[in-house]
């Protein structure tokens, strides 16, 4: 992306054409997109082409939303979060720092949708926990938790919760190994143990103890 003539908006200037003022000390709005009252955006983030932030939606710090995404309402997005092209995260989703959403990656909040049935009193809630990566294509059924540090593979669906470090494909998902804070997979010695460059991983009945360097 060229971001030569990017120009911070601030909570001074009016970051849409509809007078919208969300509240943040200096984020980046491309022009096309727009911010709904009520949202708040942290310092460094950037919203490029196309992307709509609804009402009561919360942003932290440093995270970049590609092309094409709508959030919210009533989302809470933690720090560092990079969100690919083509993303819709929706009421009842949760996403902490350090995730990343891969182009195309797919939410829901109602298990049985109907056109002709209002369900918004259904939504459920989905957690994505610090520094998970979910792939490009995946889709996310509602309702489960994505353990910290996951790893979901591309065009995976996932439908039930995941652990903390497991790596995860297929439809409908499983976990066919580890993957470290790094996001490269485990392999552990006769010892049970792996490493990389931020921690050391213990494997004791089927769940990783982690110790940080």
């Amino acid at each position: 992306m060229n971001t030569k003539n990017q120009k911070p908006i601030t909570n001074n200037e009016n970051p849409t054409t509809n007078n919208q003022q969300p509240t943040t000390k200096n984020f980046y709005l491309h022009p096309s997109s727009f911010v709904d009252d009520n949202v708040t955006i942290g310092e460094n983030t950037k919203i490029w082409h196309f992307s709509h932030i609804l009402s009561n939606t919360t942003i932290g710090k440093n995270c970049s939303f590609g092309q094409n995404c709508v959030v919210g309402p009533k989302v809470k997005v933690g720090n560092g979060v990079k969100v690919q092209n083509n993303i819709s995260i929706y009421e009842g989703v949760e996403v902490e720092d350090d995730v990343f959403l891969g182009p195309s990656m797919v939410f829901t909040n109602v298990i049985n949708p109907r056109a002709f049935i209002q369900r918004k009193d259904e939504f459920k809630k989905t957690l994505l926990k610090k520094g998970c990566s979910i792939g490009a294509n995946a889709t996310i059924v509602c309702g489960v938790t994505i353990g910290e540090y996951a790893l979901i593979g591309s065009g995976a669906v996932v439908n039930k919760d995941v652990k903390p470090y497991a790596l995860m494909v297929g439809v409908p998902a499983r976990q066919i190994g580890w993957v470290g804070i790094s996001g490269n997979t485990l392999k552990f010695n006769e010892n049970s143990l792996a490493e990389d460059e931020f921690a050391t991983y213990e494997l004791i009945d089927n769940n990783l103890k982690v110790r940080k360097k």
